[in-house]
């Protein structure tokens, strides 16, 4: 049965509100941030900040957890940007036309991300986020930190004196004030300072405003409408590619942030809820005019640190940010970007794992090389591909480093050989398997026994049996102690020679039949 305190109301329905409203202040300023990423309206990212918060707040798997447009996401669309946009201007479009084709392509992805994603939850694969080792991670958030920083830079083209003081100063009161007080997000105050200096003064720099005009805006909801692109077999095949690794990049992230509230909050979340909520929420978004996104785990620490526990604080930082786009657009046209930018940048910094750097020398070469590796496939191609590229590594390492299979022989008194193994026998130890032998001056009767080894795979099962073939052409006999029942049942050549001990293993070979 539900427990609505657990869920719904963290430890106080006063925590969970406070904490709310402040996330919805920081949600503002970096899905704008993320929109230009995208290269698509402001408006686009904060009303995915909305609709993805809102229906994880719901159904998500981790109560308090906080979704939204995200850079891990938006990077992912800055390619599909661009080939939409060449399309559309090849057709004619432009203007206002053309931006609003581009979100039809970005809007169609959503959805079919969404069901990717719908679909993994559904199939229960949450669970497979285990096999991502520690070093991909880490590369996988370098990798990530990285990209964030390095789309900001197209927004200094032409910049003064003047962007880059707003934001080093940013940057210096998103460092220094979280030291001094909590009570207020530091992002808020740069924005709050800066905007007044700038608007007071009159100094000239680039505005929110300059780059889209929110008050268009002031007072619309997102409104339902399917993408003019759905049935278009063409743009389905341009935003598929596109799509899955939405898709991948939005799980991969959501559960690891929800494996971090897991271990600040004590309590298990659920990996196969959340991909659902995920793609729930991401198909709303394309339905109603938004851009895709994921968990934040920036935000849901922020949202967790200050006390908001339960499903509550999350879904008062969804209504709460939509208040204040629907009422306060106006204000927002005269933030300047170099805030944004400066956010943006400490964001960068806060996510780069900066230990790495002193376990690298520290940790195997193998790890080393999983992390760089990731981190270098994030920077020059995406994050799902890093991610999944370092599962491959790491268990290329693992077999190899595990492809020994050693063996201890001993001559009984009448005449007879024991090989006595130890190891894994799968399809890496095969060769280091096959070695152990001296088929041509063995005697006339051999024992393999397996008391101390594991038969993993059908390649173990086969090498058995043919090493067992090539004792029988020479006429010797062979006899194989210690193997399951499944292994046996399973040989062609040497199951007839297997004996049946009272100590055999009750493991099954890894193989589906």
């Amino acid at each position: 049965m539900l427990n609505i305190k657990d869920t719904f109301i963290g430890n106080s329905a006063k925590n969970d509100i406070l904490s709310g409203l402040v996330v919805a202040v920081a949600l503002v300023p970096e899905a704008i941030a993320f929109s230009f990423i995208a290269q698509v309206s402001p408006i686009v990212g904060l009303y995915a900040a909305f609709i993805l918060g809102l229906i994880t707040a719901l159904m998500g798997g981790k109560p308090g957890m906080i979704s939204g447009a995200t850079g891990a996401v938006a990077i992912v669309l800055v390619g599909l940007s661009i080939a939409a946009k060449d399309i559309l201007i090849a057709q004619g479009l432009s203007g206002d036309e053309l931006s609003f084709g581009i979100v039809q392509y970005i809007t169609l992805t959503a959805i079919v991300a969404g069901i990717i994603q719908i679909t993994i939850g559904a199939f229960k694969m949450g669970k497979f986020i285990r096999l991502v080792p520690q070093p991909a991670l880490h590369g996988f958030v370098n990798g990530l930190a990285v990209v964030i920083a390095t789309s900001q830079f197209k927004f200094l083209d032409g910049a003064g004196i003047v962007m880059y003081a707003i934001i080093l100063g940013t940057m210096a009161i998103m460092y220094f004030l979280p030291k001094l007080t909590s009570a207020v997000p530091a992002g808020l105050i740069a924005i709050i300072v800066f905007t007044l200096g700038v608007y007071i003064t009159g100094i000239d720099t680039k505005l929110v405003g300059d780059l889209a005009n929110l008050s268009q805006f002031k007072g619309l909801l997102p409104s339902f409408h399917i993408p003019d692109t759905i049935l278009s077999l063409d743009a389905l095949k341009l935003i598929l590619p596109y799509a899955i690794i939405v898709a991948l990049v939005g799980v991969i992230e959501s559960l690891l942030t929800l494996s971090v509230l897991d271990e600040i909050s004590g309590k298990r979340g659920s990996a196969n809820q959340e991909c659902i909520a995920q793609g729930t929420g991401n198909i709303t978004c394309g339905l109603f005019g938004a851009m895709p996104g994921c968990a934040m785990i920036g935000q849901s620490i922020i949202n967790f640190t200050s006390g908001g526990l339960g499903r509550l604080s999350s879904l008062v930082a969804s209504i709460g940010l939509i208040l204040l786009v629907a009422t306060l657009t106006d204000l927002l046209n005269i933030i300047p970007v170099a805030i944004l930018v400066g956010i943006m940048f400490m964001v960068s910094i806060g996510t780069f794992e900066w230990s790495s750097f002193s376990r690298i020398t520290k940790m195997p070469k193998s790890d080393a090389f999983v992390l760089l590796t990731v981190t270098g496939i994030t920077i020059v191609a995406d994050l799902a591909i890093a991610v999944i590229s370092g599962v491959i590594i790491s268990a290329l390492v693992f077999a190899w480093k595990h492809a020994k299979v050693v063996a201890k022989t001993n001559i009984e008194e009448d005449g007879t050989k024991i090989y006595n193994f130890d190891g894994p026998l799968f399809f890496g130890s095969v060769t280091a398997f096959n070695d152990n032998f001296d088929v041509e001056n063995d005697p006339k009767n051999v024992v393999l026994d397996f008391k101390d080894a594991r038969v993993m795979d059908i390649s173990g099962v086969e090498a058995i049996d043919a090493i067992t073939k090539k004792y029988l052409e020479l006429d010797k006999t062979i006899k194989i102690r210690h193997l399951s029942p499944e292994c046996k049942s399973i040989m062609k050549n040497a199951g007839q020679f297997c004996t049946y001990e009272e100590d055999d293993p009750k493991y099954k070979v890894a193989y589906n039949y």
